[in-house]
């Protein structure tokens, strides 16, 4: 079966992308894979948004299916093809200031301070978002290849304020630092 693009039956559902409840008649993106415990498919349910930026290829093989007209189709459309286009970049899981300064960015291997930002990310594996680190949000255009990331940290951040998205907007923009030099 094909992955779908299809308003909720119930409002039982949750988001695999946000964990978000999936409300009654909301359009709604099914990810068709393989039952990992028998024969047949299970479906994996998203938010659209969350579809489109944690599943960007699958969404857009159902959007190419979808006959009907789709309100934000050419966003949904942008934002999926951005992350295929930046393979790295589903793994965004939102943005958050680092509880400790324990924790080590995974581009630069550099300390992340306490209470600085940091870009959470996560891998996909056996129908399943797992945590995978962090980096520095200066970090993101070496390791993620872009930082075209605001949408998604929206989405996967919404307590985040106007001033907290400028303030991680502006460390996305500063060159990430130099590679520690090998010592001889």
């Amino acid at each position: 079966m094909a992955h779908v693009i299809e308003p909720a039956s119930t409002g039982r559902a949750k988001c695999r992308g946000c964990g978000g409840k999936i409300a009654a008649s909301e359009l709604r993106f099914g990810e068709r894979l393989p039952s990992p415990f028998a024969e047949g498919e299970t479906t994996l349910w998203f938010h659209l948004d969350c579809g489109a930026f944690k599943r960007p290829e699958a969404f857009l093989e159902a959007l190419a299916a979808r006959e009907e007209p789709l309100d934000g189709r050419e966003r949904l459309e942008a934002e999926a093809k951005l992350g295929v286009a930046h393979p790295r970049l589903a793994r965004v899981d939102g943005a958050e200031r680092s509880p400790s300064p324990r924790a080590r960015c995974r581009s630069c291997r550099e300390a992340i301070a306490k209470d600085a930002w940091r870009i959470r990310l996560v891998y996909f594996d056996e129908g399943r978002f797992m945590p995978s680190g962090s980096i520095h949000p200066r970090c993101s255009r070496g390791y993620l290849d872009t930082i075209d990331l605001l949408p998604r940290l929206r989405r996967f951040t919404p307590d985040l304020s106007d001033e907290d998205l400028k303030e991680i907007e502006g460390e996305l923009e500063q060159p990430a630092p130099p590679p520690a030099s090998a010592s001889a």
